[in-house]
């Protein structure tokens, strides 16, 4: 009786401050706009997934640098990352992780490679990409830095099924202001690779599913290559395993003009690591692991 009073007591403190907690109202144009906008983004990147160059279904493999601080780059089979077609030398190019950053240099006189369209015989980046002949390098750090080749003749793009998703429905799309943590305590979230990536925890959202209480965790990666202003939600719940990717779905927080952020669990999509094995993808921590179920965004479509 005691521990049901407990519980009574704070759902009805979280119950009383929730006015902005429960779902966006919006009026029949807005839903139908926001319905819109989240079908197109779905409609997207199903093409995406079906057929772009950096769909998770054309990486076919992934080279750790790993104590190593370079990696050679061509035809030749001496180099770890080895692409064998014929525009590619048989020893291309030199990647070396400088700092945060990638040094990119040719070792054959006849070697190049693209940043978006212009041609490079050597170049100093940040985490992104290049290219060399057809295939795309995408140069990962994460703190734990990797290659990551895509060819857009992967053959993994015959398995395209789809992205599955459950309807729409805006009773799981909220306007929410972020409980920040005063401190930015540092955090650790772990990934799928076993690294222990660096975050911050940028604070709380709460929320009602239904009428339940919920609060989730938001946090930023603290890395070479995440956006410095970036509020992610990692999380599980009821449908994890079942109807949902095992490990479990990721929200973006999108912030609004008047400062509250958008929660759209519509826009609730799986980790690259429901489609391919060649990614590094951060695990929910289990304080974000909802007892409830929350049937919005992408389901699981079995890609493993």
């Amino acid at each position: 009786m005691k521990a049901f009073s407990i519980f009574l007591s704070a759902f009805l403190f979280v119950l009383a401050g929730c006015g902005k907690s429960r779902p966006v109202k919006l009026d029949k144009a807005a839903a139908a706009a926001a319905i819109e906008e989240i079908a197109k983004d779905r409609s997207e990147t199903q093409e995406w997934l079906r057929s772009s160059p950096s769909s998770y279904l054309a990486a076919v493999d992934r080279i750790e640098f790993g104590e190593k601080r370079t990696l050679a780059v061509g035809r030749a089979a001496d180099n770890e990352v080895h692409l064998t077609t014929g525009d590619i030398e048989p020893h291309h190019l030199r990647i070396t992780v400088d700092g945060d950053r990638f040094r990119i240099e040719r070792v054959d006189a006849n070697a190049r490679f693209k940043i978006k369209d212009d041609v490079k015989q050597e170049a100093l980046v940040g985490p992104s990409s290049i290219q060399v002949g057809r295939f795309t390098l995408r140069l990962s750090h994460q703190r734990f830095p990797a290659i990551i080749v895509f060819d857009p003749q992967s053959p993994r793009f015959k398995e395209f099924k789809g992205i599955a998703y459950f309807p729409i429905d805006l009773a799981y799309r909220y306007e929410l202001r972020l409980k920040q943590d005063p401190k930015l305590e540092k955090v650790i979230i772990m990934s799928t690779r076993g690294n222990q990536r660096s975050a911050e925890r940028v604070g709380w959202f709460d929320f009602l599913a239904g009428e339940v209480p919920c609060r989730l965790e938001a946090t930023r990666l603290i890395e070479p290559g995440s956006g410095g202003d970036d509020v992610e939600v990692f999380f599980r719940d009821a449908t994890s395993g079942k109807e949902s990717y095992a490990l479990g779905r990721y929200v973006d927080a999108k912030k609004l003009k008047n400062g509250n952020y958008l929660l759209d669990f519509n826009s609730a999509y799986s980790p690259a690591c429901a489609f391919s094995h060649f990614y590094n993808c951060p695990i929910p921590p289990k304080s974000n692991t909802l007892q409830i179920a929350i049937r919005a965004g992408e389901m699981d479509s079995h890609y493993h």
